[in-house]
């Protein structure tokens, strides 16, 4: 199986950004988690990031054929995004949406998740750890 984790805009601040909502651990960190915990699990696995939409649409159209699951983090994107949206219900990827925060505990917009409507799961409020229950849950789901 091979899985494709993208992670939106600012992301890649980790650690720096709002540490009291997102943890200290940085984007390194992050990216070292899920390939170690995928190397675990015996399976591949690609980290993406980008701050710009069109980047993120390219990297969703770009899994078409490649990949067995997405995990995406759109970040902001998650609450403007049709594009993105678009892109995931094009290539038809069994997708989880991850948020470290719990969105649900936040700001009336964070409210409002486009990618939600194309996703097969959301795991939202579990830090970097949803990420891993996201593979997990790809795995057990869609795994080959």
């Amino acid at each position: 199986m091979k899985i494709l984790v993208i992670n939106g805009p600012n992301i890649n601040l980790l650690g720096l950004r709002e540490p009291q909502i997102y943890g200290k651990e940085d984007y390194n960190f992050l990216c070292e988690s899920i390939t170690d915990f995928a190397n675990k699990k015996g399976i591949e696995v690609e980290n993406y990031q980008s701050n710009h939409e069109g980047d993120l649409v390219d990297a969703i159209q770009n899994a078409y054929n490649k990949f067995d699951g997405i995990v995406i983090n759109p970040a902001a994107y998650t609450h403007t995004s049709v594009a993105i949206l678009d892109a995931v219900k094009a290539v038809g990827i069994p997708t989880v949406e991850v948020h470290i925060s719990d969105v649900s505990k936040r700001e009336d917009f964070r409210q409002v998740s486009f990618i939600r409507l194309a996703c097969v799961k959301t795991i939202s409020g579990h830090g970097i750890k949803g990420y891993l229950e996201a593979i997990d849950y790809l795995i057990e789901n869609y795994g080959k």
